[in-house]
């Protein structure tokens, strides 16, 4: 049986008025990588200042400290968010504890799929980085230069260590991201590629457990009820709010600007939200 057509609101407002904490997405709902989102920056600064505990939780493949510069650079308000959780974050302290515990090698060669040579991923990790797919002992996807490179660049550089069933990670579940010319194809659609080519992968971010269960452990394990989680894409922030057991509300600024059936996709991926904003703005 069909459930119930989300409720439209017009900003977040009508939100706080029910839930006292607030899981956001950023990329597509507070900004495009480039610039805020018109009301943004003045949304989450009401928002804290409503009483909200905001938890931003990010398929980001960088740290959380990198994450928080970029929002303070693009005018973002210092202290209008209480925690910053990235799929980068929740990897690199699993990584920590791997090593603390010997499950992971010191000096483990890893091929780093990146953006922009950045290397913060790993950066403190006991890691060695390899540009070569042939002597890599260990892959971590982080992000993806589908701006910049097809897929084929990426199937060269992964094959060999996908034949050899090297052991991958992705810390970008995206298939979609946005970039200054449009959208292009995501970390997630690299990890795609490196299972056709043979290899596994473990993806850590939304949908996935584990990055709900860090953010809700910082917002001090709040009653379910009391929380709702905000994103732009149905598969990875309506669907992993969902499996957490959360309201969840999508915004339609992002990779869903230009998309026509809503409804239809929601029942492609079985994932409806409770309620829709057309931008993530205050009123």
């Amino acid at each position: 049986m069909r459930t119930k057509d989300p409720e439209h609101l017009d900003g977040v407002a009508a939100l706080a008025k029910h839930y006292s904490v607030f899981l956001l997405d950023q990329f597509g709902v507070l900004h495009d990588g480039q610039r805020p989102y018109p009301g943004a920056v003045e949304a989450l600064s009401a928002l804290k200042r409503a009483g909200t505990t905001v938890a931003l939780i990010s398929n980001s493949g960088k740290r959380a400290e990198p994450n928080e510069r970029r929002l303070l650079r693009l005018g973002f308000e210092a202290g209008s968010w209480d925690h910053f959780v990235s799929s980068g974050e929740v990897a690199w302290r699993s990584f920590h504890n791997m090593a603390g515990s010997g499950a992971l090698r010191a000096g483990t060669r890893c091929l780093l799929i990146s953006r922009d040579g950045d290397h913060s991923a790993i950066e403190g990790l006991s890691l060695v980085p390899t540009g070569r797919g042939d002597d890599a002992e260990l892959v971590l996807i982080t992000a993806s230069e589908g701006d910049r490179y097809d897929l084929d660049h990426y199937r060269r550089l992964l094959g060999p260590a996908a034949e050899r069933q090297v052991p991958c990670f992705c810390t970008n579940p995206d298939r979609v991201m946005l970039t200054a010319v449009g959208p292009r194809f995501g970390a997630g659609e690299i990890a795609d590629l490196y299972e056709q080519l043979g290899g596994s992968v473990m993806r850590i971010g939304k949908p996935y457990p584990a990055i709900y269960e860090a953010a809700l452990e910082l917002a001090g394990n709040p009653a379910l009820d009391d929380v709702i989680s905000v994103g732009d894409s149905v598969e990875h922030d309506i669907a992993g709010g969902k499996a957490a057991g959360l309201a969840t509300a999508l915004v339609l600024s992002g990779i869903l600007a230009d998309s026509g059936d809503l409804a239809g996709l929601f029942d492609k991926l079985d994932a409806r939200p409770d309620y829709t904003l057309d931008a993530f703005r205050w009123r």
